[in-house]
């Protein structure tokens, strides 16, 4: 009964606000028609405001659920008109604060003691809120001034609810919607339940702002507050207040003298570090919570706040991203037509060269602008759009990084108009993919996973024995179901001789590793014992006895 009535909301919402022209031709329709005689007339400043600005409106007086559907739509701009996708980007999270009394309450309860104990002051006017939480000035004894932060009473349940909602509406757009496959429905809704999961614990939140405080602490490009963990609990959270000017506030930052063009550069350069070098990176970098601090003029740096929506990446991913990056840095397209292939963002039967010259043809006339005329951004979003015709398919979480570039490059070019974000972000990419893939990085690795290696290592032999006396004995069987690879066993003959070969090349390596990792004694060439040179050399020389020869 409860999703009923909220769908009815929902509804009477969009007949206020005139959307239902946005779902003409949709199964929708017929019944928005029938309902319209039941809702009030649009007001003339409603009916006066664009499509776009209309649907803005509407999300924001849905609640939080729908502000949040509404900026990560706002991201795929593959799939929604451009008015509609910018209108979207200037969703803004404020709403009526609750009771500053009922916020004291709740920190009594959470913090299991008086306020008058925790705090030598707490102040009941809220500094700031939005549709989740809401921020308090207060005073720890001794005199430190913090901000805590305070869930909004019963948010679960209203949010648990709009999600069961949005889950209902996701199963009817995959089974009706003819490109459901691709836009992934249900895998949006669930992203969406994860963010907001997130956010709903401010626990995790304390968590995420003390990692990127200490990956951070020795930069002078970016600052993070402090967590007070004696103060800090699930539903209320305490950190150092902090003071400092909105990153879209140009004629604050000019009135302090502010470098803004060092700012402009040094945010690109964060955003790049944060995804490709730590796979760590504040995902809700809109101007209310990137501020910057007035302190520093000539050497500005970044404030950031709120560290409930923070993203990470898989390796494949990271890699996959970096790569089609830096294919678009050279406007290398064959690379990025293979690269859509290889990470299964494609299928496989597409042919590479019409891929090829599809993201020529919208990368191409890019290019004959100035580079400070180039959204990295807006490139992307066209690929995408392109790439759509090729049967792309969603990558859920990819979704906070597409927004955090567009917010990230929407504060550069505030901040400085004539950036060039391709020369700023281009070597910054480079110089992380160069250190991710050194020979010392994967020297690291190998130290890292030594103990692992060490664990298993005893049962090497015994598995390698048995594995050859069952190819001596002829107990090992393969079989072969594919015509293909049919073909291929014919040429399996002198298999045996090259798979000893193979495991003697791994177990050498194997054997250099760990004499590195133990810093073996005796002669060295570069810091590397010998003998770890010689083991080395020994398995690289049996792997290449293992090649098959074409």
């Amino acid at each position: 009964m409860k999703s009923v009535l909220r769908a009815s909301r929902i509804g009477r919402v969009m007949l206020r606000y005139r959307l239902d022209d946005l779902l003409d031709g949709t199964p929708v329709e017929p019944w928005l028609r029938l309902a319209r005689p039941f809702v009030p007339r649009a007001s003339a400043e409603i009916a006066a405001q664009a499509r776009g600005a209309r649907l803005r409106l509407a999300l924001q007086e849905l609640g939080p659920i729908f502000v949040k559907f509404g900026q990560i739509l706002s991201t795929r701009r593959d799939l929604i008109p451009p008015d509609i996708a910018e209108e979207l980007t200037l969703l803004q999270d404020r709403v009526a604060p609750f009771d500053g009394d009922r916020a004291r309450a709740l920190v009594e309860e959470e913090l299991g003691r008086p306020i008058h104990e925790a705090f030598e002051h707490f102040d009941t006017t809220p500094l700031a809120s939005a549709s989740i939480a809401q921020v308090h000035a207060a005073t720890l004894p001794g005199g430190r001034e913090v901000v805590v932060k305070v869930l909004r009473p019963d948010i679960r349940k209203q949010i648990a609810g709009d999600i069961a909602l949005l889950e209902s509406v996701a199963a009817i757009v995959e089974r009706a919607h003819p490109n459901a496959d691709k836009i992934r429905p249900r895998e949006i809704v669930a992203e969406i339940e994860n963010t907001l999961a997130a956010e709903l614990d401010l626990q995790r939140e304390a968590g995420n702002a003390s990692l990127l405080r200490r990956t951070w602490s020795e930069s002078p490009d970016l600052y993070v507050p402090e967590v007070i963990w004696s103060h800090t609990a699930e539903r209320a959270m305490t950190m150092e207040r902090v003071r400092g000017i909105p990153s879209d506030d140009i004629v604050a930052l000019d009135a302090a003298g502010i470098d803004r063009r060092a700012l402009a550069a040094k945010g690109v350069r964060v955003f790049y570090q944060q995804v490709f070098r730590d796979n760590f990176f504040h995902a809700d970098a809109h101007a209310g919570n990137i501020w910057v601090d007035p302190e520093r003029r000539t050497d500005p740096r970044f404030i950031a706040l709120d560290f409930g929506i923070m993203g990470q990446l898989s390796r494949d991913d990271q890699y996959w991203l970096a790569e089609n990056f830096m294919a678009i840095f050279n406007r290398d397209y064959r690379r990025i037509a293979e690269l859509h292939v290889q990470a299964g963002w494609m299928p496989s039967h597409i042919r590479i060269d019409e891929l090829e010259a599809a993201a020529r043809a919208v990368c191409e006339p890019y290019f004959t602008r100035p580079l400070s005329e180039i959204s990295l951004a807006e490139v992307l979003a066209k690929l995408f759009r392109t790439a759509q015709r090729y049967e792309l398919t969603l990558q859920p979480q990819l979704i906070l990084l597409q927004k955090t570039l567009l917010n990230i490059e929407g504060v550069g070019r505030q901040l400085d108009p004539q950036i060039d974000i391709w020369a700023v972000a281009k070597p910054v990419l480079e110089r992380i993919l160069l250190e991710r893939y050194s020979p010392q990085r994967a020297a690291q690795e190998f130290r890292k996973r030594l103990p692992e290696i060490m664990t298993h290592a005893p049962d090497m032999p015994r598995l390698v024995h048995a594995w050859l006396s069952q190819q001596v004995d002829g107990r090992h069987e393969l079989s072969l179901r594919s015509k293909d690879l049919t073909d291929l066993a014919q040429t399996m003959k002198g298999m045996q001789r090259r798979v000893v070969a193979a495991i003697l090349g791994v177990g050498l390596l194997i054997v250099a590793a760990v004499l590195y990792g133990l810093e073996a004694g005796g002669p060295s060439i570069l810091s590397v014992p010998a003998s770890a040179w010689i083991a080395g050399i020994g398995g690289l020389w049996a792997l290449l006895a293992a090649w098959p020869r074409r």
